[in-house]
């Protein structure tokens, strides 16, 4: 109970904001479809190739998720570092890591609804086939599970150094291009796909593409391996993520910096 009513204040304030400031998520999601349209023509080398540009908005929309959570999630915690309120989430009768949780479920769901608007768009504007299967949420969900992870390092460098929004634009620029967003990983060179696999989107987007595009089925994504890699690379990276954050957590509390920007 006590996290449902943490996830639905969180989710209640998250739409509360978004409303606040329509202009400048206009903006945003504007800028989102601008880039898509951009790389799609620099790709395509001037053209839009209709068999390459739906697996491109398939992997761009997971990038979406990443861009949301990764960003405001750290951007949040340092405006209330810089605001002095970061110690009253910590005097809170919930613990500060369910809230953290929590707020991170708002803007997965708050995402969820905003990327329907640019996605949209861009499926009726350039004429995007993207067939639906039931097969996809689970890989989705356990995709998102390893960027929870990603986030949570994100933010235990935040209790820290306090600014990192320049890291976090490094980390998200880096899924864009290094995960296999626009371009598959079967494209890379041997060395940088590897590389490439271990980022918690990566692999989530191999299985989608091959649940969404070759129609196969979650137990033959098992059978190949894929699923199995991409939920070893999800729970490490949540493991990992939950650790350090606690690690930042300690340090901030041992420095008496939590308060301080």
């Amino acid at each position: 109970m006590t996290t449902l009513l943490v996830l639905r204040n969180e989710i209640h304030r998250r739409f509360l904001i978004i409303w606040d400031y329509k202009f400048d998520l206009l903006m945003q999601l504007m800028t989102v479809a601008l880039i898509f349209i951009g790389a799609s023509f620099f790709l395509g080398h001037g053209q839009f190739d209709t068999r390459q540009v739906p697996t491109m908005l398939l992997g761009y929309s997971v990038w979406f998720y990443a861009r949301i959570v990764m960003l405001e999630s750290s951007y949040h915690l340092a405006v209330e570092a810089q605001a002095g309120t970061l110690e009253q989430m910590y005097m809170s009768p919930f613990h500060a890591s369910t809230l953290l949780v929590g707020r991170m479920l708002a803007m997965l769901i708050s995402a969820t609804v905003l990327l329907s608007i640019p996605v949209g768009v861009l499926i009726v504007l350039l004429h995007v086939n993207i067939p639906l299967h039931w097969e996809a949420v689970p890989v989705l969900l356990l995709t998102l599970v390893g960027l929870f992870g990603f986030t949570l390092i994100l933010c235990g460098a935040v209790l820290v150094f306090k600014q990192v929004q320049t890291f976090a634009d490094l980390l998200q620029n880096a899924l864009l291009f290094l995960a296999g967003t626009l371009v598959p990983l079967s494209s890379f060179p041997g060395w940088l796909a590897a590389i490439s696999r271990t980022f918690p989107l990566a692999q989530g987007i191999v299985v989608l593409r091959e649940i969404t595009f070759e129609n196969k089925s979650l137990f033959t994504t098992w059978a190949n391996g894929g699923i199995f890699w991409l939920a070893l690379n999800s729970l490490l990276y949540l493991c990992i993520g939950w650790l350090l954050f606690k690690v930042c957590e300690r340090v901030a509390m041992r420095q008496g910096s939590l308060g301080q920007y």
